[in-house]
């Protein structure tokens, strides 16, 4: 079988069993089985395949909605690409936007302490200290599977040397002060979870996703800890979901903050508060 016939195949079993992207999963999904570019693909796509095997059970994966990324193992975020496995939340795009704010709000003042809370693949975490080449890193996990996955992805990059992963419950582990604090916690209501796709309920780890009834547990746990790690002239930044910047805002006022602040995704949604002493 060709190149062009499998990705048609595929397209078609895909697009049968529900998949949002079918032509786009299918093509990644055979670039990756078949350890190639996009160029090769386009330039020869008349090419048998090297691993039909290998192509046809990824494709039958992707059917019972596994996504793409725990198929192939990776991840591409940022500028980098990252182990990723079902210990680990799949990082998404928008979550991009974390990195991009520190980035801006740090300006003439490179924070030398980074601490990733809820660290998960260390992805948020790494790819900010490739950006701060002088910088030091933390990055806190109640999951030693995730812990173990950071790690990993800590020595591709070679920033092992750099960066050290814990395990805490939060704050409960630390005893030191950061300049910049960054978090993707769980922000998705308990009541939520029929309206979630297969490839998050069923492949992203729960405690990854939920945060009470309301979604905010984690913001309140996190606005209670805050001022003991964060220097007084440090920034913190946190994703948030759909519809929570003012409840979220509103948890850090309540916790004594005053400069807050937030960031839209390229959809136009409040996707990221960012705190200041």
């Amino acid at each position: 079988m060709t190149r062009v016939e499998a990705l048609a195949e595929a397209t078609s079993r895909l697009k049968t069993a529900g998949v949002d992207t079918p032509a786009l999963d299918a093509k990644l999904i055979l670039l990756g089985t078949e350890s190639i570019e996009s160029s090769a693909l386009i330039a020869a796509p008349d090419s048998p395949i090297n691993a039909p095997e290998a192509f046809d059970s990824a494709i039958a994966r992707r059917c019972r909605r596994e996504p793409v990324s725990k198929i192939l193992g990776f991840r591409d975020f940022w500028k980098h690409r990252f182990i990723v496995t079902k210990d680990v939340l799949d990082p998404r795009p928008d979550t991009e936007l974390l990195v991009e704010t520190a980035l801006n709000e740090t300006i003439g003042n490179p924070p030398k302490r980074i601490l990733d809370l809820g660290t998960g693949s260390g992805c948020i975490l790494l790819s900010l200290l490739s950006e701060f080449p002088s910088a030091q890193g933390i990055g806190s996990d109640l999951s030693d599977a995730a812990l173990d996955i950071a790690a990993q992805n800590a020595d591709v990059l070679n920033l092992g040397g750099r960066v050290e992963f814990i395990s805490s419950d939060w704050f409960s582990a630390l005893d030191e002060t950061f300049n910049l604090v960054v978090s993707n916690p769980p922000y998705i209501s308990t009541t939520e979870n029929v309206t979630l796709a297969p490839e998050v309920i069923d492949w992203d780890p729960k405690a990854a996703l939920f945060a009470g009834m309301d979604g905010l547990q984690a913001y309140r746990k996190i606005a209670d800890g805050l001022s003991a790690v964060l220097e007084p002239d440090g920034t913190a930044l946190f994703e948030i979901g759909f519809g929570q910047a003012a409840s979220v805002r509103a948890i850090f006022e309540d916790a004594g903050f005053r400069r807050i602040s937030s960031r839209f995704d390229l959809g136009g949604i409040e996707r990221c508060v960012i705190v200041r002493h």
